[in-house]
């Protein structure tokens, strides 16, 4: 398999703090891939690094073998990677389905002129975005919601509402910062049920996350962080019998302290 997504030997200082240390770690096309610690471990400023809300102190990443050093956040949806954030950014203001047409705006090629002058070009555009963009709110689980205002819909269905956004850019690579988080069991199922379709369209999915049993179920590869370092990395089955993930989960040992002693 194809690495889509590398991560060579990076690291993240704050005032001489290591959030994130020497790690490496490798995404293939088309997998569920899930990143797993403690609190604190590091792991949404990993999700900032790869994304560009923080550049590295070492090391670096690649998508699709091309740096992304010095690349803001907004560069990096036409390169193929979109993602999404623990707390909700939805546009309350606005309709579910206005909603997801935010994240179609880079696909949309109309000019100064076409928009003053609402030609039928711009006519059959916004249609077929208004469109697509239902297919994606069908294709989350949230097509009961098409025609209501944001703010009207439960906390479960705009976590998935986001996902929709963010697919409406058409991304080869979705990394989903704790999508779980405050979802009852019955919207954590429907959740996993909307990953496993995106992979199944052959978007490759990254995914930070608490939820052990979404985690394992849904999983191709789990990387394991603790204080900023790799502790362990394999198949579902292989984290679950690791002793070393064990034991950082249950505290009996630091394995910051076990590397530098």
């Amino acid at each position: 398999m194809t690495a889509l997504l590398s991560v060579d030997q990076l690291g993240k200082e704050f005032g001489g703090v290591h959030a994130v240390e020497d790690l490496s770690f490798q995404v293939e096309k088309g997998r569920i891939h899930s990143i797993i610690g403690p609190n604190g471990a590091g792991k949404t400023t990993l999700f900032n690094l790869i994304t560009g809300l923080y550049q590295p102190s070492s090391g670096g990443v690649h998508l699709n073998g091309r740096s992304l050093a010095g690349h803001q956040p907004h560069e990096l949806a036409p390169l193929g990677m979109c993602r999404t954030f623990q707390n909700l950014q939805i546009c309350m203001n606005m309709t579910a389905l206005e909603n997801v047409m935010l994240g179609r705006h880079r696909h949309l090629k109309q000019g100064t002129f076409t928009s003053l002058f609402k030609l039928p070009a711009l006519r059959r555009a916004d249609r077929q975005c208004r469109e697509e963009c239902a297919e994606l709110m069908e294709f989350v689980g949230c097509g009961q919601y098409i025609q209501h205002h944001a703010s009207a819909m439960p906390y479960g269905a705009l976590k998935r509402l986001e996902i929709a956004r963010a697919l409406a850019s058409s991304p080869d690579i979705l990394l989903l910062d704790e999508p779980a988080a405050g979802l009852n069991r019955n919207e954590t199922d429907a959740l996993r049920d909307v990953i496993r379709r995106i992979a199944d369209k052959g978007i490759t999915v990254v995914l930070v996350e608490h939820d052990m049993k979404l985690v394992m179920s849904i999983s191709d590869q789990v990387l394991v962080l603790c204080y900023g370092r790799k502790l362990a990395e394999g198949t579902p089955e292989e984290i679950r019998a690791n002793p070393d993930v064990i034991d950082a989960y249950l505290g009996n040992r630091n394995p910051r302290e076990e590397a530098t002693a």
